[in-house]
């Protein structure tokens, strides 16, 4: 089991960018995928991007294409999520999740992922 904590979140205005952080208790392998989610009130939780540790194939969902950024830091064993041209609609908790996948591509779905963080919230301003 991987443990994982987020950081990064916070308040900001539309336009604005944040980082988020996602550090592991323990080594991450080429293995596992993690993914970044969010869920914002009222709403169902959603993929925002997945990344395949290790090798990097990363993807995003279509309404954060182009403006965030999902990245590794391989000896950290720490999963980044950059996020620029913030919206108010990107306002939510984000998680981030890692799994064990054999395939080439990562998975968006929910029951993929086995350890998860606690969150952290992103709040964007108008």
């Amino acid at each position: 089991q991987v443990q994982l904590v987020e950081s990064g979140g916070g308040s900001v205005q539309v336009g604005g960018s944040l980082r988020l952080s996602c550090v592991a208790s323990s080594t991450i392998s080429s293995s596992h995928c993690v993914a970044w989610f969010r869920q914002a009130p009222g709403k169902e939780r959603e993929t925002v991007a997945t990344i395949r540790f290790g090798a990097g194939y990363s993807d995003y969902t279509d309404s954060v294409k182009g403006r965030f950024t999902v990245s590794q830091d391989y000896q950290k064993n720490t999963v980044y999520l950059q996020m620029n041209s913030l919206k108010p609609e990107d306002t939510a908790v984000y998680y981030c999740a890692a799994g064990l996948n054999y395939g080439r591509l990562c998975t968006t779905a929910q029951r993929d992922y086995n350890d998860w963080g606690q969150g952290t919230q992103v709040t964007v301003s108008s």
